[in-house]
């Protein structure tokens, strides 16, 4: 990694293929916030949806390689397509601690009151054997309507959270759910987490919204206390980022969504 502060020894590294993994390291602040982050946008590759596997698998190895000669001590991968696509061959390969996430549909059918939920996803990450296997144990239960979203990831990596184009196609994307009974959506993609409050505008109240960027926090931060890996300082933790990709535009886009001051660094 060039250029930036340099190495942060004891970070935790978290990388999307973009900025949806954003709402995951907040929430990483948020629930640890001594801790330190280095964030890594593969925006070159974006998105991952049209890559293979084996591709995926490529990009994600060596992007930890990257970050544990930076010095991290774990790994989220903060993107529903990589972790159904490679996650399992990554832990195969590195020892460090590595989350991934995966939409929250145990807890959506526990919340859901018609037993009807529907799921937000990109249409690759609905294809992958890990996702029917996981909607497959909640089959007997509830009844789960799954919607590829294909135009979600464009418009919020274009800061395009709340334009009419975003409500139009949010309407078009919960429509048939809402008709079909569902009353609790689960967002499927990091990326989903920045225009929840829009969706759950758009759907209406009594419609339930279920994310997990606080569950995979709240996951790491046990695994880093297992292992007697927390941050005891008392100081707010450092921000690295950097980006594979325009890197005028993922510092307009962390301008936008990081509370902090924070500039991007080229891979």
């Amino acid at each position: 990694m060039s250029g930036g502060a340099g190495n942060l020894p004891g970070a935790i590294g978290i990388f999307d293929s973009g900025i949806g993994g954003l709402s995951v390291a907040l929430a990483v602040r948020k629930v640890m916030p001594a801790e330190h982050l280095i964030y890594v946008a593969d925006t070159a590759y974006a998105p991952y949806g049209d890559k293979t596997d084996d591709f995926i698998y490529q990009r994600m190895a060596l992007i930890t390689q990257q970050l544990i000669q930076a010095g991290v001590k774990a790994v989220v991968v903060a993107c529903n397509t990589a972790t159904t696509a490679a996650i399992s061959k990554l832990r195969e390969n590195f020892a460090l601690p590595i989350i991934g996430v995966e939409p929250g549909v145990k807890p959506a059918v526990l919340a859901s009151k018609s037993k009807v939920v529907g799921i937000l996803a990109t249409p690759r990450t609905l294809l992958t054997p890990a996702f029917a296997s996981l909607t497959q144990r909640y089959a007997d239960t509830a009844t789960i309507l799954l919607q590829p979203c294909p135009v979600f990831v464009p418009l919020i990596e274009a800061l395009q959270f709340d334009s009419p184009q975003m409500r139009d196609t949010i309407q078009h994307y919960i429509q048939p759910l809402l008709q079909q009974g569902a009353d609790t959506l689960v967002l499927g993609c990091t990326h989903y987490n920045f225009i929840a409050d829009v969706i759950a505008d758009v759907a209406g109240p009594g419609t339930t919204m279920v994310r997990t960027e606080i569950a995979v926090a709240k996951q790491l931060q046990q695994r880093l206390a297992q292992a007697q890996l927390l941050n005891s300082s008392v100081e707010v933790g450092a921000d690295n980022f950097y980006t594979s990709g325009d890197l005028g535009l993922f510092n307009r886009q962390l301008l936008r969504l990081w509370p902090a001051d924070a500039t991007a660094f080229p891979l």
